[in-house]
């Protein structure tokens, strides 16, 4: 039976839904991002299983407009996605579409209609994520897909052995082994960073784990630092 997902206010036009996403047993949740913007027009960021009563209530937030997945590996809900809300542009980075087998459009340039308040950023060096930063202007709130995760010290045991295993000891937030790993021309990785550090956010919306409230971009600094990267904020851009 499905079961029905209430959408978290986290802001003035934001909110979240927070679905499992069990991995060798271990719940790593997907978080889905609703953002509503000045037109009316709602992106949703990421997708998930949605029920009936999920559309239903996401409808009832505002004129779905974009549907948006920020990572190539992230299609796990995709169809489902594509399947809630047909024919609204459905945004992810180059290439996701060969890999769910249906036609998806570019997320930079971002839309015309999200000007002055969402800004969007593919993390260049990692070709293989080409991940997708966003920034809800309005509300300071950074969105990010898998550049870190955030668990607290309170996961049951299993999660946090895998969380151990695949982001280390520190994970509130950390960045994962596996997008470290993936990270192709660290300059340019590094100097994607400055530019997402650069922006004006306090809270930030992980793909997995738990929303950052406040501290947002210290927090982040920080884990990105401990992953060991160089990092110049750029203000310019």
């Amino acid at each position: 039976m499905d079961t029905f997902t209430a959408p978290i206010p986290l802001a003035e036009n934001v909110w979240l839904m927070a679905y499992p996403l069990k991995l060798l047993g271990a719940d790593l949740r997907r978080n889905v991002t609703v953002i509503r913007l000045r037109s009316g027009k709602v992106v949703i960021h990421s997708t998930g299983p949605f029920s009936a009563e999920d559309v239903a209530a996401i409808r009832g937030l505002g004129e779905p407009g974009w549907l948006l997945d920020g990572i190539l590996r992230h299609d796990t809900f995709a169809k489902e996605g594509r399947a809630a809300f047909p024919g609204i542009p459905y945004l992810a980075p180059e290439g996701f579409s060969e890999v769910v087998g249906f036609p998806t459009e570019t997320i930079v340039p971002a839309p015309v209609e999200w000007e002055g308040e969402l800004l969007a950023l593919e993390i260049e060096g990692a070709p293989v994520a080409r991940d997708t930063a966003l920034l809800h202007v309005p509300s300071r709130t950074l969105i990010l897909t898998e550049l870190v995760f955030n668990f607290g010290d309170d996961e049951p045991l299993w999660t946090e052995l895998l969380l151990r295993v695949g982001v280390g000891g520190e994970h509130h937030p950390g960045m994962s082994r596996f997008v470290k790993a993936g990270v192709k021309d660290k300059a340019a990785f590094e100097g994607s960073l400055g530019t997402i550090l650069g922006w004006d956010f306090d809270r930030v919306i992980v793909g997995h784990g738990d929303v950052i409230e406040s501290g947002g971009k210290a927090k982040l600094r920080a884990a990105l630092v401990a992953a060991g990267f160089e990092l110049k904020v750029d203000r310019g851009r």
